[in-house]
C-alpha cells in the first residue's frame, strides 16, 4: 500500500511538473526580442541597490563585456568593489571606473559644489555612453542627484532614451523619480525590513563598503 501511494505521489508530481514545463516553455517562446539594451533602476529604502548593480557587473565581466561605472555623490570612498574593479580595469582594461562625487549633499552642505560635481559625473557618463565598446554602464547614486535637482531631469531622461540600442544602463539610489521609473525596462525596489544599524552596528568593511 505504501509503495502504491509513493508511486501515485511520484506520478502526480510528474504530471504537475509536465504542465508547469509546458506553461514555462510557452512563456519563453513568446519572447521574440532576442537582445535589447535595458534601462534598469535599483531604488528603495533597503540595503543592496549598489550591491546588486555590482553583482550584475561581475556577471557581465564573466561574458567578456566592457563596463563603465560613474559614481555620483559618494566621494572618494575606497570601497571593496571599487578596489577590485579598478584593479581589473588596470589589468585587463574591462572596467572604466570614475568616482566623481565629493560626498553626499548632507555632508558637503554646499549646493553649488554638489551641482558642479554632479555635472562632472554626468558629462563623464555621457562620454561613456558614446563609447561603442561599453555594454554595461552603472550610474551609481544618480537618483540622489536627481532627487536634489543637481541635474535637470529632462536632460538625463533624454540622454538615456537616445542611447544606442545595445547599451545597458543601471541607475541606483533611493527615491527614483517617477519619470525615470516610467522610462525604465526593469525596476527593483529594495524594501527595508530590518537593518543592523537599528541595533547600533556601525558600517563594516566588506559588508557596507
Amino acid at each position: 500500500m505504501t509503495e502504491m501511494n509513493e508511486d501515485d505521489e511520484a506520478r502526480r508530481h510528474r504530471l504537475k511538473m509536465e504542465k508547469r514545463k509546458a506553461v514555462q516553455d510557452a512563456e519563453v517562446a513568446g519572447k521574440t526580442v532576442a537582445r535589447k539594451g535595458l534601462l534598469m533602476v535599483h531604488t528603495g529604502a533597503g540595503k543592496g541597490k549598489s550591491t546588486a548593480a555590482f553583482g550584475l557587473v561581475l556577471r557581465a565581466l564573466g561574458h567578456g563585456w566592457k563596463i563603465g561605472v560613474v559614481q555620483f555623490g559618494k566621494g572618494q570612498w575606497q570601497t571593496g568593489e571599487r578596489n577590485m574593479l579598478e584593479k581589473l580595469g588596470q589589468e585587463v582594461g574591462q572596467v572604466d571606473w570614475h568616482t566623481l562625487g565629493e560626498g553626499f549633499t548632507w555632508e558637503t552642505q554646499d549646493r553649488a559644489r554638489d551641482e558642479a560635481a554632479a555635472r562632472r559625473a554626468w558629462e563623464k557618463a555621457c562620454e561613456l555612453m558614446d563609447d561603442p565598446h561599453i555594454r554595461l554602464l552603472v550610474l551609481d547614486e544618480l537618483n540622489i542627484s536627481l532627487r536634489y535637482e543637481h541635474l535637470p531631469l529632462d536632460e538625463v531622461l533624454g540622454a538615456l532614451a537616445a542611447r544606442r540600442d545595445d547599451l545597458n544602463v543601471v541607475v541606483t539610489g533611493r527615491n527614483a523619480k517617477p519619470e525615470l521609473i516610467a522610462a525604465a525596462d526593469l525596476v527593483t525596489e529594495m524594501t527595508l525590513v530590518k537593518h543592523h544599524f537599528g541595533a547600533g552596528v556601525a558600517a563594516q568593511e566588506g559588508i557596507e563598503f
